[in-house]
């Protein structure tokens, strides 16, 4: 019998589509993962978790590679980076959303017609989501969580920066579809880091029912500009808080330091502080004090340079960036309406806040903003899908159809109606 002889391959020859075959392949997955039960999912969740710290030292490694090619600014060094802390934290996020109630075959609504029909609303995966994120590795295992518990099968396309790290928490998700019997095409990253991927992803449009984008304004717009799939678009967060004339002075400083500082680089940090002029002679040398004092620097319009003549000049541009770094742009306003327009300008429709004692003007606040979360009395950075209860979040949208806010399980579902008859034709 003859030897079969293998065709030589040009190295300019057209290669598979990697995408194509991963959307096919999630595509079959995810109908398996639709139709299982609860108990088989959250079962896969728990395995990744145990999968996830076992892998601890091995993703520690891998995230320390990540860290070592790093160049950029400390703030995404912060995003990128995981310690053992950080990887226990994303272990317990999958056994939080194992824990949660099940989205999938919820009925939203029901109602009987004069016929005898019955007709209800039942909440269904969405399908295939594709995810594109940059540098933070948690964001790959939270987005596999909520999309394996939500019944989507998913392809994650993480940054270059973080694709050692992303390996490993790939394998952990993958270890856990194992143990419970699914397809572990139920969560996908394509091999290597190669740009076309994402251009791939955004036209593949009938495999791909969903891009989520997670990341900075020229990630977001490109998506947008350039999907040929729907998109939940997460812009970016120029989030605002507002000291009221009405405020407690103390409460309004450990909300602005926590706000801006506790961690500069999330989206959820407040960029932009505004203060009201009936206030701001008694605060703001304060609030300036304790921020400077722990490294963050200033951009402030004239009126707040009266009161604290040594911070730099803002300009309009200073207003409309989202630092993500230890900045903080800073103006003085008169009333709660002078902050509105300030925000109805500059902002991203992220979050908001208001610090102040006076239900009426709070209610005036948050009535009168179009962000996705507005807050009374609380840190900006608690926009977190965590911190809502949902267990983690794939992303915050900003947009106004599907979902806004921290998008967990339940935003992760479409419906379809089930009409139920006794044998009923149509006249």
């Amino acid at each position: 019998m003859d030897k079969a002889v293998a065709t030589p391959v040009r190295a300019d020859a057209p290669q598979p589509d990697v995408v194509r075959t991963m959307a096919l392949a999630a595509r079959k997955a995810g109908r398996v993962l639709a139709r299982s039960a609860t108990a088989t999912r959250n079962d896969a969740l728990t395995a990744a978790a145990a999968a996830m710290r076992a892998a601890q030292p091995e993703l520690l490694a891998a995230n320390a590679r990540d860290l070592a090619a790093f160049t950029g600014a400390a703030a995404f060094r912060d995003r990128l980076t995981l310690n053992p802390e950080r990887v226990e934290a994303m272990a317990r996020g999958l056994e939080q959303v194992a824990a949660l109630p099940d989205p999938v075959g919820h009925v939203m609504a029901e109602w009987d017609r004069p016929n005898g029909l019955r007709i209800r609303r039942v909440a269904t995966p969405v399908g295939v989501i594709g995810m594109i994120y940059e540098s933070r590795p948690n964001v790959g295992a939270d987005a596999a969580a909520l999309c394996i518990k939500s019944g989507n099968a998913v392809i994650l396309r993480g940054g270059s920066d973080s694709l050692n790290s992303a390996r490993v928490i790939h394998a952990a998700m993958q270890a856990g579809l194992k143990t419970a019997g699914l397809p572990m095409d139920c969560v996908q990253i394509p091999p290597d880091a190669d740009r076309a991927h994402v251009a791939s992803m955004l036209g593949a449009a009938g495999l791909i029912d969903l891009i989520i984008p997670r990341g900075g304004k020229s990630l977001v717009e490109r998506v947008c500009a350039e999907a040929r799939v729907p998109v939940l678009a997460h812009a970016e967060g120029l989030c605002h808080t507002y000291v009221h004339a009405a405020a407690d002075l103390e409460m309004a400083r450990r909300i602005v330091l926590n706000a801006k500082l506790r961690r500069p680089g999330i989206c959820g940090a407040t960029e932009t502080l505004l203060v009201d002029q009936a206030i701001a002679p008694k605060i703001l040398p304060g609030l300036i004090e304790d921020l400077a004092t722990r490294g963050c620097a200033f951009r402030a319009d004239a009126r707040a340079r009266d009161i604290v003549p040594d911070l730099p000049a803002a300009t309009d541009a200073d207003f409309a960036t989202e630092w993500l770094d230890a900045v903080l742009s800073v103006g003085v306003v008169d009333g709660v309406e002078d902050a509105l327009d300030h925000i109805a300008r500059y902002g991203s429709a992220h979050t908001e806040a208001i610090v102040t004692e006076d239900a009426t003007v709070a209610a005036t606040f948050l009535n009168g903003t179009d962000s996705a979360v507005v807050m009374w009395n609380a840190s900006t950075q608690f926009c977190d899908g965590g911190e809502f209860g949902f267990g983690a979040e794939i992303g915050i949208a900003t947009g106004r159809f599907h979902a806004r806010g921290p998008v967990g399980l339940e935003q992760l579902t479409t419906y379809r109606y089930e009409v139920i008859g006794t044998g009923q034709v149509r006249p």
